[in-house]
């Protein structure tokens, strides 16, 4: 009896897994593992819907990717059976490789290493573990795959992830914003020349996914309030590391360890409850700083951002400084923990390395940028940059 297992999904209504090997994964420790980690890190605290995990994220890829894949194949594009069982596994495992509150603490609690390199490796681990039979997924995730296209539905500007996080993160924020029409870019897609390309039917569709990208940036991903909450997150690792404050395993190793002793294993057996447990744990620490930070994030008493057009003018930097050194009793060096400038940035279309073509009735073929009364083109070619300062209340 051939396998068939659902999943309801409360974005996509139910996703079906009917490959044996795709299950095991699933199953997998490294894989559930992403259930106990916030897709969107600190942005339910001011969305309060947003608590959805890397788990809901995969698995909706997956199901665009299968839907896809199905599209294509229905149109006469060559894609084998294994071809295809490959491309579902390098997105179900595409961030496999992050770590507690995903982005927000990257290279923050393994210093030095992207998710994309964790993701990498294991994958590597998981392709021993299944003898392997994720060679064809592993060579498709690292673009070595002589059918690009099939990367580029992994990772690309218009690749699934993308499609499915903008969905679910605007079906859990509440943000309509963020809403995109993927059904009908999954049905629009083609492949001309070995690459991944969009019917000229679906400019329009394409227009409105990136205009969304771009206003879900700023208005949930770099919300000022949710980069208070991701930054004071940053910081309470950094100055528990700085002070070694101490913790329990299995995270004590990353906060009071050697950083290039980490292993994969070790990596893998951390997750948000454990960072939520130890900053419980630090709300009464000895060190003002730590505590206060801690103590922050539990009741949501976050630092005050102000987003500016331009570099923060030194003065008001130093304003903000003495008042927190004031009203706390501190120096000014543990006051610079809580009074800080930065920048936040993004762009709505990658005109350098990246492209979405759009391919014509008559053969042609454009860049999404470069069509009639292009919604998408040069004038957005910079990225929008704003430059912040957090302080004390």
């Amino acid at each position: 009896m051939r396998f068939h297992k659902i999943i309801n999904d409360p974005v996509y209504g139910f996703i079906t897994i009917d490959d044996e090997l795709i299950n095991d994964i699933i199953a997998h420790p490294f894989y559930q593992r992403l259930r106990r980690i916030h897709q969107m890190a600190m942005a339910h605290l001011v969305y309060p819907g947003a608590v959805h995990t890397r788990l809901h994220h995969s698995l909706g890829a997956y199901h665009l990717m299968r839907c896809a894949l199905q599209e294509l194949v229905s149109k006469g594009i060559d894609i084998s059976p294994e071809e295809q069982q490959a491309s579902k596994i390098a997105i179900l495992l595409h961030d496999i490789g992050h770590g507690p509150f995903s982005h927000a603490l990257e290279q923050v609690l393994a210093e030095g290493m992207h998710h994309e390199e964790i993701s990498l490796l294991l994958i590597k681990e998981l392709n021993k573990a299944f003898n392997g039979k994720l060679q064809m997924a592993l060579d498709i995730f690292t673009d070595a795959y002589p059918k690009k296209f099939l990367h580029q539905l992994v990772s690309g500007q218009l690749d699934v992830d993308r499609m499915d996080y903008l969905t679910r993160d605007s079906f859990f924020t509440g943000v309509n914003e963020g809403v995109i029409a993927y059904d009908r870019i999954l049905k629009m897609l083609t492949v001309h020349n070995g690459e991944l390309m969009v019917e000229e039917k679906g400019i329009y569709s394409i227009e409105k996914f990136l205009v969304a990208r771009r206003l879900m940036y700023w208005q949930v991903y770099l919300h000022k309030t949710v980069l208070s909450a991701e930054q004071m997150l940053q910081r309470i690792i950094k100055r528990a590391k700085q002070i070694n404050a101490g913790c329990q395993e299995p995270l004590n190793h990353f906060i009071t360890g050697n950083a290039g002793d980490i292993s994969l294993s070790q990596f893998c057996n951390i997750d948000d409850y454990d960072v939520m447990m130890a900053i419980k744990g630090w709300c009464n620490h000895a060190d003002p700083v730590l505590s206060l930070l801690s103590r922050g994030i539990i009741d949501r008493r976050l630092l005050k951002v102000k987003y500016y057009p331009e570099p923060v003018a030194e003065n008001i930097v130093q304003q903000k400084l003495q008042q927190a050194c004031l009203t706390l009793n501190i120096s000014e060096e543990d006051a610079g923990w809580l009074v800080f400038t930065g920048e936040a940035s993004s762009r709505t279309y990658n005109f350098e390395n990246e492209h979405i073509h759009i391919l014509f009735k008559d053969g042609g073929i454009k860049d999404i940028s470069e069509v009639d009364n292009a919604l998408i083109n040069e004038n957005l070619k910079g990225k929008i940059k704003k430059y912040y300062i957090c302080y004390l209340r």
